[in-house]
């Protein structure tokens, strides 16, 4: 039996109740769906910055009414400290997922980014140090590795950001650090490398690049490839990264906390192979796409390459993901199709 394994069966039957930031959005609504079946509370809190209302109303359909009835839901701000205390009242561990991604957003808009990832962190941290929880886990990212050239990403090795994004996301590592040593409250920073999945959105400028290609194949629209389709990522289903919170969360070994861990694969796609990839699970699915993809420059601010080393999440967390690239896409499609189709 794995950690992750032995954690799902100990869970119903030690209920607590945690925090997810962010629940509107992909992760935050997946992680909700996953601790309400598993009979946990759940305080959510979210200012419809960039999560949906439709997500909610869909993790709702997924579970009894009992369990959605453990559910208490926040609107709230985390740029707001009253918000953030007024959400973690009476909560045993925190999920942190509530920020605002994409590198070419923080490009363009440096100033909110820095607002939501950098003063919100500082909030929430504040507030849950205060309220005395058991917990903080964070969602940390990959842009962190910056222009480290070393494949794979290992968590002690880094470069210069190439983004306001990462800057952020960087100095989320660094107040976490310093809370531990100065305040000796313990936190856990999740680093995640192209979390894809069910509730991600197609949508607008700054959606992610999986759900942005299926949602142009599905209505039968060019797909644009940045550079020369060579580009590499370590793409990760979203079940692996809710697989990391619970585990990170409920940690008793000292070692493992005031880390920051990889969630990943440990594999390596091209853009190319991506998209094959996916024209393949929709063709699957009763989706024929049969054009060609359009090639254009490079994105500023993007690495070339990326790929996790996630040994240590192995050690200290017992970590292990269930869900390659292609057994991830295979999940996901069905989902892509129901939620995209109507809309041809």
């Amino acid at each position: 039996m794995t950690a992750y394994q032995d954690l799902l069966e100990r869970l119903p039957r030690e209920p607590r109740t945690w925090l997810v930031t962010g629940c509107a959005g992909f992760i935050g609504s997946n992680l909700l769906e996953a601790l309400l079946k598993l009979d946990q509370r759940v305080v959510g809190l979210d200012n419809f910055a960039t999560g949906h209302q439709r997500n909610l109303d869909e993790v709702r359909t997924l579970v009894t009414p009992q369990q959605w009835s453990r559910f208490q839901f926040i609107e709230g701000d985390i740029r707001k400290l009253q918000d953030c205390r007024h959400a973690v009242q009476g909560v045993d561990h925190v999920l942190h997922q509530a920020a605002l991604g994409s590198v070419p957003r923080s490009l363009a808009d440096p100033i909110t980014t820095d607002a939501t990832n950098i003063g919100g962190f500082l909030h929430m941290l504040v507030a849950a140090r205060d309220a005395g929880v058991r917990s903080f886990t964070y969602a940390a990212s990959s842009s962190t590795y910056g222009d480290h050239p070393g494949l794979p990403k290992v968590e002690e090795r880094i470069g210069k950001p190439l983004s306001p994004y990462a800057v952020t996301k960087y100095v989320n590592e660094l107040y976490a650090d310093v809370f531990a040593r100065s305040y000796g409250f313990h936190g856990i920073g999740l680093r995640y490398f192209n979390v894809f999945g069910p509730r991600q959105d197609p949508d607008g400028a700054y959606a992610a690049v999986v759900p942005k290609w299926t949602a142009s194949m599905i209505h039968g629209q060019d797909v644009f490839i940045n550079g020369d389709g060579e580009t590499s990522r370590d793409f990760c289903f979203v079940d692996n990264a809710v697989q990391a919170n619970l585990l990170a969360a409920t940690t008793t070994a000292d070692d493992a906390r005031d880390q920051v861990y990889n969630v990943a694969v440990g594999g390596r796609t091209t853009l190319n192979r991506l998209f094959e990839g996916l024209r393949d699970a929709l063709a699957r699915n009763g989706v024929q796409y049969d054009r060609e993809p359009v090639y254009r420059e490079f994105r500023a601010g993007d690495v070339r390459h990326s790929q996790a080393d996630v040994a240590k999440a192995r050690r200290l967390l017992g970590y292990e993901p269930q869900f390659d690239l292609r057994a991830g896409i295979v999940a996901a499609m069905p989902w892509y199709v129901r939620f995209l189709a109507p809309q041809r």
